[in-house]
């Protein structure tokens, strides 16, 4: 099955096409910001306009507009292609990344930039299974070590004695993540957003 996969949750920009678990092209670029103005030409520049039978994108936890960029593209395709969007957890294709660079498994924590000074944070154990759900945490809300001896993502936590592989999410490596971590496509956020509802006041 031809797989698209696009990763638009952190100030990288990734897009991959697959056949089954084979790389067929990717990109993949540290942008920052303008992911919606990076993606299209991304995918249009893989085999086919990167056209597959089904779509997967990053939803989180990450960026807000990044988030958002990548689900409503992924869902655009989809419909014009008449192809299913599934999800997948952006913390969790760097744990199964930086696991793929140790000799023997081991637990992965990791650690994501947040929003407000705080981290995303979610461990995962040796085969790459969430140990509890992503949270927001802050600075004084980090363990020391955790339960793994090993720590992914785009920034170490001051005061950790992890052994720190930094990374950040690369549509590329979705085939390294594990059977049955499809989700739906909806946005995981990790943390209520900043913009508050208004109060009507009678």
């Amino acid at each position: 099955m031809r797989t698209l996969v696009i990763d638009t949750a952190t100030r990288a920009c990734s897009v991959a096409l697959f056949e089954n678990d084979h790389l067929l092209a990717g990109h993949h670029e540290i942008i920052g910001r303008g992911h919606a103005e990076r993606l299209l030409p991304l995918i249009a520049d893989l085999p086919g306009n990167g056209k597959a039978a089904r779509i997967m994108v990053d939803v989180g936890p990450g960026s807000f507009t990044g988030i958002r960029v990548g689900l409503a593209a992924a869902k655009a395709l989809g419909l014009a292609w008449a192809v299913p969007v599934h999800g997948y957890g952006c913390l969790a294709l760097v744990s199964a990344m930086a696991r793929k660079t140790l000799t023997c498994p081991e637990p992965v924590d990791v650690f994501m930039t947040g929003g407000h000074g705080e981290y995303f944070f979610e461990a995962f154990d040796a085969a790459g299974l969430s140990m509890a759900p992503a949270a927001s945490i802050p600075p004084e809300g980090v363990p020391s070590r955790g339960s793994a001896g090993y720590a992914a993502g785009d920034i170490e936590p001051v005061g950790t004695e992890y052994r720190w592989i930094q990374t950040l999410p690369d549509a590329r490596a979705w085939f390294h993540l594990p059977e049955n971590s499809a989700l739906p496509p909806t946005a995981i956020y990790g943390r209520a957003p900043d913009a508050k509802p208004a109060i009507a006041i009678s």
